[in-house]
């Protein structure tokens, strides 16, 4: 299959009086909220063949599930591993555990309406058998109701993917750089701005793609190869500005939370439709020509 190019209820005093809630229903019910028939994969690869960009955003909670699911020009909402950071304050993804993702996946599911709904696996929860692996990503399926899951890899997890799809879970993959294996990486650095790994970039998509995986996310790369590749996708907390850690280049500020969360949504996927964003001098990474003129020589040799 090929992939389309690319996130407190707290009352002081029970009683019978509206006036005592401090959080209650909108008026109207969902009246707020603007309809979408249900993204699928199918319209995915619609979007795709349409040349239609596909606009993602994370969320890790109900309400910025709800902000996700207001605007109709958003088609993915992801539960990003990046939560273990951004919402519960530990020092890296990998200390993220399947019950917390599950907590946090299964909040977002009951906010999101159209968007389509993935979250990643965490780390080690895809590291041990393949059983283990599936029984997991079963978990966190049937717990939280989400509708695909995302793993980090290249080639090693090729097999997983093929299992996962082969068991009706659709599986995201994610190439480039790999938050997840920060420490072996050395810290968050850019991949694919020379031949070798640009070229070990460029493979393992190919094999994520035979293995069964419906979209790909590739981060932190050259935006030479990421048009040779696919699209980077953005998290929330990045484009919203509530992340107070570092700001990757590929990130811009569309709004800034405290002043009115809907138009930042808006402002991303208007600029995600319209083709304005990443901006390719001031939101992308580069590879020297010289490496990307012998990638290219060396690619059609193949």
């Amino acid at each position: 299959m090929s992939w389309p190019y690319l996130a407190r209820i707290a009352p002081p005093t029970i009683r019978f009086q509206r006036r005592w809630m401090s959080v209650r229903p909108k008026e109207g019910g969902d009246s707020g909220i603007q309809k979408r028939e249900k993204v699928t994969i199918q319209t995915l690869q619609t979007l795709r063949e349409s040349k239609v960009p596909i606009s993602m955003l994370t969320a890790y909670d109900y309400s910025t599930a709800l902000s996700c699911s207001s605007n109709p020009a958003i088609d993915i909402t992801l539960v990003g591993d990046s939560l273990a950071q951004v919402c519960l304050g530990y020092k890296s993804t990998t200390q993220l555990t399947l019950d917390e993702m599950i907590h946090h996946a299964k909040a977002v599911a009951r906010g999101t309406t159209h968007p389509l709904l993935v979250a990643d696996m965490p780390f080690g929860s895809y590291h041990g058998s393949m059983n283990d692996t599936v029984n997991n990503a079963v978990r966190m399926v049937r717990e939280s109701q989400i509708e695909a899951v995302k793993l980090e890899g290249g080639e090693e997890i090729a097999d997983l993917v093929h299992r996962l799809t082969s068991v009706g879970i659709p599986v995201m993959a994610h190439v480039g750089l790999l938050p997840q294996r920060h420490v072996a990486f050395s810290g968050y650095k850019v991949q694919g701005r020379n031949v070798a790994s640009a070229k070990r970039t460029v493979k393992a998509s190919k094999l994520l793609e035979q293995a069964g995986a419906f979209s790909m996310v590739v981060e932190a790369i050259p935006k030479e190869l990421g048009r040779y590749i696919t699209e980077n996708v953005l998290v929330w907390d990045d484009a919203m500005g509530t992340w107070l850690g570092h700001k990757a280049k590929f990130v811009r500020r569309f709004a800034n939370l405290q002043t009115a969360r809907e138009v930042g949504v808006q402002s991303y996927a208007n600029a995600v439709k319209d083709g304005s964003f990443p901006d390719p001098q001031r939101e992308s990474y580069t590879i020297d020509q010289t490496e990307w003129t012998r990638f290219l020589e060396e690619m059609d040799k193949e």
